[in-house]
């Protein structure tokens, strides 16, 4: 690995531009590539042994784009994925997101807390021991089956309308939100409509920071350009220029 190659990151479609947005905040200068999944989108209902397969595929393009660091941007290819990629692919370091559900813990602990998640993640090892091991025992978790699929496309009405639906459910009855996908921060105002007043967790800036201290750590930190490439799986000309929007919008560039 030399510290000249680029920061890999992968989602099961551009909901991990929330993630890059807090990379590119403290480390400017490093070159990104970021590979949105949208032919396989989206993951949260797709077995696990499907989920590892299409990661496994995605880190091989990635490692043969020289990519000296991995980042997994999408919380349910984390919970699933994560433990294989790294067995396997011992050369290269992983930063993998995960619900930010300690962050409650740490910081918010007494107030009552809504998770929302896809269903895979809900259902995985790596949550229910987070959730195990910080439960603050006023949590309700949220399975919002085909919530990234809806933001992916864009749909504001329909978006609207599933999330009243739902998560109306809960509204006076929480005053911590966990975004347990990476795709949620993008319609956290949408959420904040329905549910009034609520402090949001998700972990994109906690995993920059775990990113910047493993490349500060192995001597791998670059003085570059910082410029950010796309990929999309289905190479779709719309989705790359949404995502560039996005990125635009959240801080980061729309340089490429």
């Amino acid at each position: 690995m030399n510290r000249s190659g680029k920061i890999g990151i992968f989602d099961s479609g551009i909901g991990g531009v929330t993630v890059l947005s807090e990379i590119i905040k403290i480390l400017p200068n490093e070159n990104c590539i970021y590979y949105s999944d949208s032919k396989n989108n989206p993951y949260g209902d797709k077995t696990d042994e499907e989920i590892i397969q299409l990661c496994d595929n995605i880190v091989q393009y990635l490692i043969k784009e020289d990519c000296k660091v991995i980042v997994i941007a999408c919380n349910t290819a984390s919970a699933k994925a994560v433990n294989f990629l790294r067995e396997k692919y011992t050369q290269i370091p992983f930063v993998a997101i995960e619900p930010a559900y300690k962050m409650v813990h740490d910081f918010a602990y007494s107030k009552p807390t809504l998770v929302m998640a896809t269903k895979g993640t809900m259902e995985s090892e790596k949550f229910n021991c987070l959730l195990k091991k910080y439960d603050n025992h006023q949590t309700f978790l949220l399975p919002c089956m085909g919530l990234a699929d809806k933001i992916e496309r864009g749909d504001k009405e329909e978006i609207k309308s599933y999330l009243e639906n739902t998560i109306g459910l809960y509204k006076n009855k929480v005053e911590n939100v966990v975004l347990g996908c990476t795709h949620y921060p993008l319609i956290q105002k949408e959420i904040q409509e329905v549910l009034g007043q609520v402090q949001f967790f998700n972990g994109a800036s906690n995993l920059a920071k775990r990113l910047k201290d493993i490349l500060t750590n192995n001597g791998l930190l670059n003085n570059g350009e910082g410029k950010i490439l796309f990929e999309d799986s289905q190479n779709l000309k719309e989705k790359e220029k949404r995502f560039f929007m996005i990125l635009e919008r959240l801080g980061g560039t729309n340089e490429k």
